[in-house]
């Protein structure tokens, strides 16, 4: 089982309130347990945030040298097309 730690947070009165009223709504569920919810998908979605930011910053470092890559390709491929063409028309 999880070791728990008691904190203490200060939020305004309006959120508190708005906040209360979601956990009435939750049959069954108390103020903690949906503070630990409420965390546990603010970290996940930070660190979705961070791989995004992470992947993006990669495809940036690695664009020049993709399209080097794609336009070497590029012109591999019209020298194969125009050699059939002329062994072709040959």
């Amino acid at each position: 089982m999880a070791e728990y730690k008691r904190i203490m947070i200060s939020v305004p009165t309006s959120l508190l309130r708005e906040f209360d009223g979601l956990v009435a709504l939750e049959a069954g569920r108390n103020r903690s347990e949906l503070v630990r919810e409420a965390l546990q998908r603010f970290i996940e979605e930070r660190k979705k945030r961070t791989l995004r930011e992470r992947l993006k910053q990669g495809y940036l470092e690695m664009a020049n040298l993709n399209l080097q890559l794609a336009e070497e390709g590029f012109e591999l491929e019209i020298r194969k097309t125009e050699k059939y063409l002329a062994e072709c028309e040959s």
